[in-house]
């Protein structure tokens, strides 16, 4: 009986395994196809407009947005346009109130319609700007945008930044492949030197990963993420004080409004049809106290004997009503480490003196140079090689932001008083040599407004201004003091503009083509 159950406990051992067998083998087919079923979901549940850009990991985000200022909401725009998948986190959806972000220079309007964005400043009685008017010393001087050779829509913009931002976050968030949420990143989710997306803190406080193969991060110039991104070196020298003029009509219409007082400039532009706003540069990082009165006491006695007559009395009103604002001026080059899995953006990336309105137009001038890079690449989830194609990036935005930033850097050094009798014979040549007009207005104007943005000839004009004040020193007869006066000049001038391009990289900034990274191709397609 016993040799008889032998073959009876193997059968019964057999078909158990068999059919163990089988069932493990149903279950991961099923496992499989669900998986393969939710996939396909999830890339079918997103419209493309230029073609489809996917991620291959399965991940439903292929780029993760930190902020949604002008920088952040105009990139969200332009990737979901493309086709990717993004997720925006923003620390305050309400509109923004802010003193500066309030002038878009022609150049940077003209990359609001390459972004397809040029709406946005339409029902948020935004005015156009058409030039500056630069005053000194009692004496004024219009200088004009260069704009014979555009259509008639194209000029600057000035408006309230809030108004603007939220036009811009509104035509982000229209497209189905962009979500926009609130909360704050606290963190960069790293792993074996890879950004693999980020840690945040939602609106109802709960605690959040989120991951894609690209995070981008525009947190703006209070940015707690940058140091893990770049070599900080933030510089602030001086601060601005805000204030908001009403019913009041400048001497030159849909213009910005310079004074060399002293000081340091004081900006006056029109924010709405009613509104202009007027921005006091105080130098150093300390102001007069607010609270105690002191900063209406130095506006009334300091500031107001120096603006222009036509809106003094304006002035006078906007400061005995209060609501006066003050904000830090910043000023940091662009230093990154390239990281992958990560990109700085914006103004956590890039800051210059806002004395020339410039930022906007840096931020919306890299968003094209990054789409174009981003454009011809359907996956985004090799990191490294990734990481190695964006350096490009570092060097094809370096003519326009190099040449903004060193115009701000400098044009604030220049414009500030100063004891200094050099320093003096600057000033009042800048002002003289803009006021030639021809190509001694319309060379700088065009620089400043982001339509000619080339580093040799910021240099050229510059230089141009100082050998300008060596001849009016010099002429009709020299003296052993005005020769010396001269020669500090020249060589005081070559201390405002060098250390601000060895800041932003001489080789970069004027030879790019040397550069290995200004020829490198797209990876390709897997």
């Amino acid at each position: 009986m016993r040799k008889m159950a032998d073959p009876y406990v193997l059968a019964w051992i057999s078909v158990v395994t068999t059919l163990l067998a089988l069932c493990g083998a149903v279950l991961k087919r099923r496992k499989v196809n669900g998986i393969s079923s939710s996939r396909t979901m999830s890339v079918t549940s997103v419209s493309a407009v230029d073609g489809e850009c996917r991620s291959a990991d399965g991940c439903d985000t292929d780029v993760i947005i930190v902020g949604a200022g002008v920088a952040g909401s105009a990139l969200a725009h332009t990737l979901g346009k493309d086709g990717r998948r993004v997720h925006v986190i923003e620390r305050d959806l309400s509109e923004p109130d802010r003193i500066v972000g309030e002038l878009l220079q022609p150049g940077g309007y003209l990359k609001l319609i390459e972004l397809g964005l040029e709406d946005c400043v339409e029902e948020i009685d935004a005015q156009q700007v058409f030039g500056y008017a630069l005053f000194k010393d009692g004496k004024r001087t219009r200088l004009s945008y260069p704009l014979e050779n555009f259509h008639s829509d194209v000029s600057g913009r000035s408006f309230h930044n809030g108004r603007f931002i939220q036009r811009m976050r509104e035509k982000a968030a229209s497209l189905p492949n962009v979500r926009l949420e609130q909360g704050v990143v606290t963190s960069l989710l790293e792993e074996k030197g890879t950004i693999r997306g980020v840690q945040y803190k939602t609106k109802d406080g709960r605690e959040l990963t989120a991951f894609a193969p690209l995070t981008i991060v525009c947190d703006g110039c209070f940015s707690n993420l940058r140091r893990s991104l770049c070599n900080p070196q933030v510089d602030v020298p001086s601060c601005f004080v805000g204030l908001v003029l009403e019913n009041c009509y400048l001497p030159y219409a849909n213009h910005g409004h310079v004074i060399l007082a002293d000081p340091s400039p004081i900006l006056f532009y029109p924010i709405s049809s009613t509104e202009i706003r007027c921005l006091v540069d105080v130098p150093g990082q300390k102001v007069p106290s607010i609270a105690n009165g002191e900063m209406a006491n130095y506006l009334k006695t300091v500031v107001a004997p120096q603006v222009p007559p036509e809106i003094y009395d304006s002035f006078v009103a906007a400061v005995d009503k209060g609501n006066i604002r003050t904000m830090p001026n910043r000023s940091m080059p662009a230093s990154p480490y390239p990281t992958p899995g990560a990109l700085l953006m914006g103004d956590a990336f890039n800051m210059r003196h806002p004395l020339t309105g410039g930022g906007m137009t840096v931020a919306l001038s890299d968003i094209v140079v990054l789409r174009d890079l981003l454009k011809p690449l359907r996956d985004l989830n090799d990191a490294p090689t990734l990481c190695k194609y964006l350096e490009s990036f570092y060097t094809l935005r370096k003519p326009v932001a190099s040449t903004i930033n060193t115009l701000a850097g400098a044009l604030y050094k220049v414009f500030c008083a100063s004891p200094d009798q050099a320093r003096k014979e600057m000033r009042q040549a800048c002002f003289d040599y803009l006021s030639l007009g021809g190509v001694f207005s319309t060379g700088p104007i065009s620089l400043l407004s982001g339509l000619n943005p080339r580093p040799l000839s910021l240099v050229l004009h510059f230089f141009a201004v100082a050998i300008y004040g060596v001849g009016r020193l010099l002429l009709p007869f020299p003296s052993p003091k005005r020769i010396w006066i001269g020669a500090r000049l020249i060589s005081g001038a070559s201390g405002i503009i060098f250390p601000i391009i060895k800041a932003e990289g001489v080789r970069q900034m004027f030879f790019p083509a040397t550069v290995p990274a200004y020829y490198r191709r797209a990876p390709p397609a897997n």
